[in-house]
């Protein structure tokens, strides 16, 4: 057995919170190539949406090309960053969409590559008892 990781190393939260900030205004100006770009271009990607089931990321941007672009009125909270060590972190969100006032929940998994944080699974889902 390894010894566990060193939590919330301040600089690795640091830098996941810029890359997750980054990727955030990226996707409420549907900003393609930066979304692209912040997840793993590999097979072994996952990323299962409310009504998607998406792996590999091929597909994963092709969904952003056909899908219905994030709001710009959508707003974060209970955003929390968990890191591992320098290279591996969580971050898991809430957010509303800005038209309703249903609730989403988005987590997603981030390892550090040698080209900088990306997102290797995704989830995200709807609050059903904010329906």
């Amino acid at each position: 057995m390894t010894a566990s990781p060193e939590i919330n190393r301040p600089r690795a939260v640091a830098e996941v919170r810029t890359a997750f900030e980054d990727y955030e205004r990226a996707l409420l100006d549907n900003n393609l190539p930066v979304l692209d770009g912040y997840f793993w271009d590999h097979a072994a990607t996952v990323r299962y949406g409310v009504a998607e089931n998406l792996h590999g990321g091929e597909e994963i941007a092709r969904y952003r090309r056909e899908c219905q672009p994030v709001g710009p009125g959508r707003k974060l909270f209970n955003t929390v960053i968990t890191t591992f060590g320098d290279d591996y972190a969580t971050v898991s969100t809430q957010f509303r969409d800005g038209v309703t006032e249903r609730v989403g929940r988005q987590m997603q998994t981030w390892v550090r590559f040698e080209d900088g944080w990306k997102v290797v699974a995704a989830h995200v889902s709807v609050d059903l008892s904010t329906l």
